[in-house]
């Protein structure tokens, strides 16, 4: 059987708001992760580790940390059809910006007929998972269907934030609705709703025709409020359970189906600390699924003394007779004599001082946090110098650098 022509569309222009003052500079797919990684990093892994290498990466709000991170970190080499690259808006079709998730990919339609694909993937770069996107194809394929979307139960509480799926029972969508106010749940399970993930399979004569039957009309121009549920009741649109995706390497401790909108600062901070543990919910020590980024050009981490507990420690970082628990530290991380980091992540060429104190820290890359200076333990005087999450987690914005 010919294998399917596949070429991705990867959605990269979301500003994060809420993320604030972590995408103050950046997008929120540029953000760090886990000591070495940015948040795109998990999307374009699953799709190289599924040998799909046909990426368009779109852009679009305060984008030049993202185009450096992938001119860095994602070059895939000179053999055809194996590409990463960065798409800004061309205004190919209008002299305005993207004004939303199918008008980004509308804007690029001459990409997707350049490349003649069988099936385009249309996925988002917000997310922390893993997934085998060879199995989501591969349903697709069986079920001839015209577009397939990744499905996620999510707590019938929490539920209005989502797409919200309807299937039946050979999990054909019936019915979509993106973030209604009162969620249907699941047959059967009250508690919990089928939720989109935003990551889709198309036909390309499904999408192309759905795009420029969109664009000619005024809509919000986004596959969730408009191309999906339209296209529910006119086509075979049919739901795929994350839930079944089985990625290679997994531990069996690891959470099933792990995938985290890592939407908030202390979403995004859970993310971050379910690295951790002797049993961690999502364990990236895995060589048979590895999530990729780029390298380091600097020595190997060094600890010269202290006390060092539950921690992640980037490339090049020194540690020098301090106290570090349960925190992630980044690439040249320098922790001073005396300092003491519990629950808390610093980024690349941060440096700690000497007796400084950080307690639920979020240290984004390049800060110098001052000789005795104590941060996360008095949320009043925090609030003068830096940002307090409703979490109680305090944010301190990236320092000066060019990107």
């Amino acid at each position: 059987m010919t294998r399917a022509r596949v070429l991705a569309f990867i959605l990269a222009g979301g500003k994060g708001e809420r993320l604030f003052p972590l995408t103050r500079d950046r997008s929120k797919p540029a953000v760090p992760f886990g000591g070495k990684y940015r948040i795109v990093d998990f999307v374009l892994s699953n799709f190289v580790n599924s040998g799909i290498y046909a990426l368009y990466v779109l852009v679009q709000y305060k984008a030049q940390s993202l185009i450096e991170h992938l001119r860095h970190g994602w070059r895939l080499g000179a053999l055809p059809d194996h590409f990463v690259i960065t798409v800004p808006p061309q205004m190919r079709r209008s002299e305005l910006w993207y004004q939303g998730t199918a008008d980004a990919v509308y804007q690029n339609l001459n990409l997707l007929r350049d490349f003649h694909p069988d099936i385009v993937a249309i996925f988002g770069a917000d997310h922390i998972y893993r997934m085998d996107v060879g199995q989501m194809l591969s349903f697709h394929l069986e079920r001839e269907a015209g577009v397939t979307v990744a499905a996620l139960p999510v707590p019938i509480d929490r539920a209005a934030g989502f797409g919200i799926i309807e299937v039946d029972r050979d999990n054909r969508i019936v019915g979509f609705a993106e973030k209604p106010p009162r969620p249907v749940p699941m047959p059967g399970d009250p508690t919990r709703a089928l939720s989109s993930m935003g990551n889709y399979l198309f036909t390309r004569e499904a999408l192309v025709e759905a795009l420029l039957d969109d664009a000619q009309r005024s809509t919000d121009h986004d596959f969730g409020r408009t191309i999906i549920p339209e296209l529910v009741p006119r086509s075979k649109v049919f739901a795929y359970p994350f839930t079944e995706n089985n990625v290679a390497g997994v531990h069996p401790y690891e959470e099933e189906g792990y995938w985290r909108d890592v939407g908030s600062i202390a979403a995004y901070w859970d993310a971050n600390m379910d690295l951790l543990g002797p049993q961690p919910r999502l364990n990236l020590d895995n060589p048979r699924w590895p999530i990729l980024t780029g390298a380091y050009p600097g020595p190997s981490a060094r600890i010269i003394g202290g006390e060092i507990e539950d921690v992640l420690i980037g490339e090049g970082s020194h540690v020098e007779q301090a106290i570090v628990r349960r925190s992630i530290l980044g690439r040249n991380v320098r922790v001073e004599p005396g300092a003491v980091i519990e629950d808390s992540l610093v980024m690349d060429h941060t440096v700690v001082q000497q007796g400084a104190r950080l307690r639920r820290v979020i240290a984004d890359r390049y800060n110098i946090i001052e000789s005795g200076l104590t941060i996360g333990y008095d949320p009043a005087q925090d609030a003068r110098r830096f940002t307090v999450d409703p979490s109680g987690i305090v944010v301190l914005a990236r320092g000066p650098t060019k990107y």
